[in-house]
């Protein structure tokens, strides 16, 4: 049997109550390709999902901010990772996230982590452009539904600006007007940048140039530094010499 569920986490919880007794159950929150005979469930949201979520709790403190992660997650298995390492944890009675040698757990370690990796990333690969309205527009492709566990870093790092962060990828963005955030859907968005904003990028580029030595490139370490694939929003290298030849094709992608 396939339980489908919307991502949230109060859909989960019941998922994971109606398949427990399933020894063949698959959870998935996303498209999954049908083989003949297979059955399936769509699952939504009710009250049980409280009390799920506190029983849960009481076994393992920690468990319900890891099941936000794995939920985010890019893996297109994400949804099964969380009911096995969640039925892990309801066998034990406990935490089970240092049982390192079961597969189940490595599955929803490995989920959190790159998560929490990416989030670390783009607290510093993120480049924002100045618009006219004042606004800063902070386009990104994550691998992971993150862009709205950026916004406290950046709230913080830029108090009282209003800026938009734009996960193309999703076609969402996490908006902070200064004040209040919140998250919306977003297809594209025309930005009209301010007049000094190509002064501000020629900028970035002067200082990328200026400390970088052509004669010692790195690019090996580089990309174990910053994956090619956050290049293609970074201003200092639209335009720059060092740049991988698939990315140079596409050209700039703000």
């Amino acid at each position: 049997m396939i339980y489908f569920f919307d991502g949230t986490k109060e859909a989960f919880f019941i998922a994971f109550l109606a398949a427990w007794k399933d020894g063949d159950a698959l959870l998935t929150c996303g498209q999954k390709q049908l083989t003949l005979g297979m059955q399936t469930v769509f699952v939504n949201a009710d009250a049980r999902a409280g009390r799920a979520e506190k029983r849960f709790l009481s076994l393992d403190k920690k468990c319900l901010h890891e099941l936000d992660f794995i939920l985010r997650s890019g893996n297109e298995n994400r949804g099964q990772i969380a009911y096995r390492y969640f039925r892990r944890i309801a066998e034990t009675g406990g935490p089970v996230r240092d049982r390192l040698h079961e597969e189940d757990v490595i599955d929803a370690v490995e989920c959190v982590n790159r998560v929490g990796l990416e989030i670390h990333r783009l607290h510093g690969f993120l480049r924002f452009l100045a618009c006219e309205s004042g606004a800063l527009y902070g386009p990104i492709s994550p691998d992971n539904d993150i862009c709205d566990l950026l916004v406290p870093h950046f709230r913080a790092r830029l108090k009282g600006y209003p800026f938009v962060i734009h996960d193309l990828k999703r076609k969402k963005a996490a908006v902070c007007d200064g004040e209040h955030t919140f998250s919306a859907p977003l297809e594209r968005a025309d930005v009209a940048v301010s007049a000094d904003e190509t002064a501000w990028q020629e900028l970035w580029r002067t200082y990328y140039r200026a400390v970088n030595i052509p004669s010692r490139e790195r690019l090996k370490q580089m990309r174990g530094y910053m994956p090619v694939r956050y290049w293609k929003h970074l201003t200092e290298l639209n335009g720059a010499e060092i740049r991988p030849p698939a990315l140079a094709a596409e050209g700039t992608a703000v």
